[in-house]
């Protein structure tokens, strides 16, 4: 969801820069980059408590980050390109849309709500529900199994190398829309596309 669907990526590290400014931590963009990006936000949390050793429970800053994700969100979150014309060609050509992320559901919720997008969804699943997040395949798993498909027969879109992981170990068609698409590792997937309108010109070539 988070960099796929709507372009959240800064408001994440935005919100983890000022939430760890409080305990008097400076982290940079890049820090988040390394460090976080794709993980759940329990992970996230325990990362930052355990990198600068603080006293303050992983639970509150986990707490404090998804306020302010929320609130950041329903202030200026903008879907990515090609989300809507995806989600309709993908309606119309009969596919079944799921959304398995690493986020919490008042960030699903605020991002559904912002985007106006819930009824494209059979299944919603977030990794909270799990228990190990991504990139674990659990999330991915859970929503194959509900969707009562087999995991071979599902296309994954992410656009971090902790969420491509994840579907590459579900044995997923994994394609990626990366912020940087010259990283090596995303090497991996089995497709890279610039942006959603390249992945519509992929499946209608697939198909």
């Amino acid at each position: 969801m988070d960099g796929v669907i709507i372009d959240s990526e800064p408001i994440w590290r935005e919100a983890q820069i000022k939430v760890l400014a409080k305990q008097n931590v400076t982290i940079t963009t890049q820090d988040c980059i390394l460090n976080t990006m794709g993980k759940r936000i329990d992970d996230v949390a325990i990362i930052w408590c355990q990198l600068h050793q603080l006293t303050i429970a992983p639970k509150e800053i986990e707490i404090q980050i998804i306020d302010l994700v929320v609130q950041l969100i329903g202030i200026r979150g903008k879907s990515k390109e090609g989300l809507y014309q995806l989600l309709d060609y993908l309606t119309q050509t009969n596919y079944t849309i799921a959304l398995a992320t690493s986020s919490s559901i008042p960030i699903i919720n605020a991002v559904f709500d912002k985007l106006s997008i819930a009824t494209y969804f059979k299944v919603v699943a977030s990794a909270d529900n799990e228990l190990y997040g991504k990139p674990h395949p659990a999330v991915y798993l859970k929503v194959a199994k509900e969707l009562q498909v087999t995991a071979s027969d599902c296309f994954v879109l992410e656009d971090s190398v902790t969420g491509m992981i994840a579907g590459k170990a579900a044995v997923m068609t994994t394609m990626v829309i990366p912020e940087n698409k010259d990283d090596p590792r995303f090497t991996l997937a089995d497709e890279i596309f610039e942006s959603m309108i390249e992945v519509i010109d992929y499946l209608k070539e697939y198909n």
